[in-house]
């Protein structure tokens, strides 16, 4: 594990060593992308439309990363997405995410597809935001939302692009599934992957028993195994804005929608109280073909100019981050790449990823001739040219 944190040296190389380490199931589950990977490439890639305009002979000796949002302070513009099923990563993966989380002060989204209690990560930390996939009906909903607000969260996240299953064909052909099935597959991927067979599966199994899903609904959900997963996670597609409505009037927090592309969309969800907006395309998981959340960054910032607008998905450098920042968005999280970095080293391996994003994000900053990131959001056209070269030189 040493050897391998130690040469990572970007987000990407976590990948690498993931692979490996993982067995071939658990590392399809996080690899996994819709069809043809169209919606995953495209995240990706969308960020090389833009290129930097750097501005020289400017006092850069010290410099300042950090963001506020939410009325919380934050050392980075950078937090960890929603990772569903990490326990299956590394050891309690979620309490890893979030401890590191913490220690880095960034935003953390527990994902309601987790398998460690809600409550457990709220207690470690008070910060961490809490993203739910909506229940079927306004009873359970309900119920759900007073069991989050028992937990003490203060940020509700609202996944709505997943009204049903993605193509499961990148599962199938990994091996993985829900429910788990242990196939002679899954048992030789296991015993030909002895760290994480002891240092993970085989030590949750002992020390907490079979894995659940423990926050899709208010009480504890099926276990991992169990036949009747499918069903728990069938009943979304007659969800629609009314519930948005419900969850406004029963949340009196900071209140955040995620997985919107469409500025429309946007609107809808400030104008019903959405205090905070990710656009999203679920990491290129659900819809195949679909438009980056870079691309749609600044129309939807220039149609909800006054919610703080994020975005995840394709973001693997600190150059990014900053790009995103230029375009308009208050912060931007990051997912798979904090999954391959559990699977890597559980929670130093998290600790070691923010760092070397934060240390891009920090040298970016001084060659752009940047101190605050404030400066960049105000006027990002004066540091990024895009696809309009004439209007960004103009700004320039």
């Amino acid at each position: 594990m040493r050897k391998a944190l130690d040469s990572c040296l970007c987000l990407n190389d976590f990948e690498r060593h993931a692979r490996r380490l993982l067995p071939e199931p658990i590392f399809g589950y996080i690899s996994a992308a819709a069809e043809d990977r169209a919606a995953f490439d495209n995240n990706v890639n969308a960020f090389k439309s833009c290129a930097f305009i750097h501005r020289v002979l400017v006092d850069v000796s010290h410099r300042d990363c950090g963001i506020a949002l939410f009325d919380q302070e934050y050392a980075q513009p950078f937090g960890i997405a929603p990772v569903g099923l990490s326990a299956l990563f590394t050891y309690r993966g979620d309490l890893a995410l979030s401890n590191a989380a913490s220690s880095r002060r960034i935003p953390m989204i527990m994902s309601g597809s987790s398998l460690i209690p809600l409550e457990e990560v709220a207690q470690r930390n008070p910060q961490a935001w809490f993203q739910a996939y909506l229940p079927g009906d306004a009873d359970q909903i309900d119920a759900l939302m007073r069991r989050v607000i028992r937990a003490g969260f203060k940020t509700l996240v609202i996944t709505v692009d997943t009204p049903v299953h993605p193509n499961k064909e990148h599962y199938i052909r990994s091996g993985f599934s829900t429910p788990l099935r242990f196939t002679p597959r899954l048992f030789w991927q296991g015993v030909s992957h002895p760290r994480w067979l002891a240092g993970t599966f085989l030590k949750t199994v002992a020390k907490h028993g079979i894995p659940h899903f423990e926050n899709n609904y208010a009480s504890r959900g099926a276990p991992i195994v169990s036949r009747h997963i499918e069903r728990d996670f069938s009943d979304r597609g007659h969800l629609n804005w009314e519930h948005v409505k419900l969850i406004r009037r029963l949340w009196k927090h900071p209140l955040v929608i995620k997985g919107i592309l469409s500025p429309q969309d946007a609107s809808m969800a400030a104008e019903l109280g959405a205090d905070g907006i990710i656009l999203s395309n679920h990491g290129g998981r659900q819809l195949d073909g679909a438009v980056s959340p870079f691309e749609m960054l600044p129309l939807v910032v220039e149609r909800c100019p006054r919610t703080p607008i994020m975005l995840d998905g394709g973001i693997r450098r600190g150059s990014d981050v900053l790009k995103c920042l230029a375009l308009g968005a208050r912060c931007v999280f990051v997912g798979r790449p904090f999954a391959y970095a559990a699977g890597v080293a559980g929670q130093r391996g998290i600790e070691k990823a923010i760092d070397l994003l934060s240390a891009e994000i920090d040298r970016n900053m001084a060659m752009l001739g940047l101190t605050r990131l404030g400066d960049l959001r105000a006027d990002g056209q004066r540091f990024l040219r895009g696809p309009d070269a004439t209007r960004a030189l103009r700004a320039a």
